[in-house]
């Protein structure tokens, strides 16, 4: 980039695909996505590349069990010693350490490749988020990154959304939770008989934790909104970008979306289906809303 004839380091910014940023974003602000493993019984598939989540979704709904697999050391080792190379100044900013070995992989593979590169400039971020919640901090970072702002700046604002980003949603389906660990087999069985659905969210250490459980549809959304109003009270949500994503039923994104604008005056949203890294997880029709829980100072 050149301002006044002076040259200046751009910062490069690598993430993986849990992000969930849509493609025109990622083009845009010029953002590298490394693609999470999606497994289907044995055949493999990169999340995004050679799968696409509307498929899978359609899959899920006829019974079929996708699982997911982390970015392999090899991928790491190749992309850092790629920017090492080319003496790239890069921050890799990683899916939650509390819901993938991701982060700790990529950490690893760094500090081995110290020795070999010792002027490699690459930092790694714990997200401590996931989907779009993680994609608000890769979508900043990227435009921080394309306006000139310094790795410090970039760093700096990084560690303030992680420490903020909240994670609202809701899944269609409890058996998908059952699977991963998250609720209990006759909690499951319960919720799909009484149309329970539950309101998770990830707290700091980026697990997965569900606070409510609320009965129908309608009663639910308005309850998200509700806790939405508690946890943003100070941070002007109005004026920030609000994202929100859907297992394949944008129509619920939608209507979701103009609860928040009718109820807080929001205008700018983030709006994206789930890639298939989080979705073989939520499974389909999850629901999702992502703010931050406190203003921040540009």
């Amino acid at each position: 980039m050149d301002k006044g004839g002076e040259t200046l380091m751009t910062v490069k910014i690598l993430s993986d695909s849990a992000c969930d940023l849509p493609d025109e974003i990622i083009k845009e602000l010029d953002i590298e996505i490394l693609p999470i493993i999606v497994m289907k019984g044995d055949e493999e598939y990169l999340d995004k590349v050679t799968i696409d989540p509307k498929k899978m979704y359609d899959d899920m709904r006829k019974g079929v069990v996708y699982k997911t697999a982390q970015i392999p050391p090899k991928v790491f080792e190749e992309k850092f010693e790629e920017i090492a190379k080319k003496g790239e100044s890069t921050i890799y900013i990683a899916f939650s350490s509390g819901l993938s070995g991701t982060y700790e992989t990529s950490v690893l593979v760094r500090d081995s490749l110290k020795e070999k590169y010792p002027d490699m400039d690459i930092d790694i971020v714990d997200s401590r988020s996931a989907s779009v919640g993680f994609g608000l901090l890769v979508q900043k970072a990227g435009k921080m990154a394309k306006e000139g702002k310094s790795k410090e700046e970039i760093l700096d604002m990084l560690d303030f959304y992680v420490k903020h980003i909240e994670h609202i949603f809701t899944v269609d389906n409890l058996e998908y939770l059952l699977r991963g660990g998250r609720v209990s087999r006759a909690e499951a069985f319960l919720g799909g008989l009484l149309d329970i659905k539950p309101i998770l969210d990830i707290p700091e250490d980026g697990t997965l934790r569900p606070i409510e459980k609320i009965r129908g549809r309608k009663k639910l959304l308005k309850r998200m909104i509700g806790i939405m109003e508690e946890r943003g009270g100070n941070a002007d949500l109005k004026n920030q970008t609000i994202g929100i994503n859907h297992g394949d039923d944008l129509e619920g994104a939608l209507q979701l979306k103009e609860m928040i604008e009718e109820r807080f005056g929001c205008t700018d949203f983030l709006i994206n289906i789930i890639g298939c890294a989080i979705g073989a997880h939520s499974g389909p029709d999850t629901l999702s809303v992502f703010f931050l829980n406190e203003k921040y100072e540009e």
